[in-house]
């Protein structure tokens, strides 16, 4: 009899302390897709994963300036793209690609990389496709408390990648490709 309440209290000693780990580790950014379909049925869709601000400065703070940035949080960014593309003026082939971008107080750039399937936060250059200009304005509604990703349709054959966070909204033109 007394095996069995030690055995119980070894139990609920094991379940208190996971209990405990688990409540100091926040959750993870949760899962975020963004999908553009053009009119002839041709999809491009980015999955990313969406951190908040919880009071925190972001830009120039959490995510410094003039650095590469994982553009979201936890697994690389994907952009998968089922027919070839023009982003910003750089070609971009039908494919799978990891996005990252470099924000700075005055302009954006957006890296489409060659290399997936990694965290995050592993980069490398060596594996860009391109690098092109964002335009920066202010969202909408600011500030953004969790980061977006999202597309605007602005013809059959074109469309504008937003990433908007905090009070920044950077965008770039897409082209299909004919």
């Amino acid at each position: 009899m007394k095996a069995n309440y030690r055995l119980l209290a070894v139990i609920v000693a094991i379940l208190v302390v996971c209990t405990i780990a688990v409540a100091q580790n926040p959750p993870a950014s949760p899962p975020g897709t963004a999908t553009f379909t053009f009119a002839d049925g041709k999809t491009i869709t980015v999955t990313y994963s969406r951190p908040s601000m919880r009071g925190r400065t972001i830009f120039g703070g959490l995510v410094p300036y003039g650095q590469v940035w994982r553009t979201g949080a936890n697994a690389a960014t994907t952009l998968k793209t089922d027919v070839n593309l023009t982003i910003g003026g750089a070609s971009v082939p039908a494919g799978t690609y990891t996005l990252y971008s470099i924000p700075e107080e005055k302009k954006w750039t957006l890296i489409i990389n060659k290399e997936t399937g990694q965290w995050g936060t592993k980069y490398d250059q060596a594996q860009d496709l391109a690098r092109v200009d964002m335009k920066l304005s202010k969202p909408a509604a600011a500030p953004v408390e969790q980061f977006t990703i999202g597309f605007d349709q602005t013809g059959n054959t074109t469309a504008v990648l937003k990433l908007e966070w905090a009070d920044t909204l950077a965008k770039v033109d897409i082209v299909e490709k004919k």
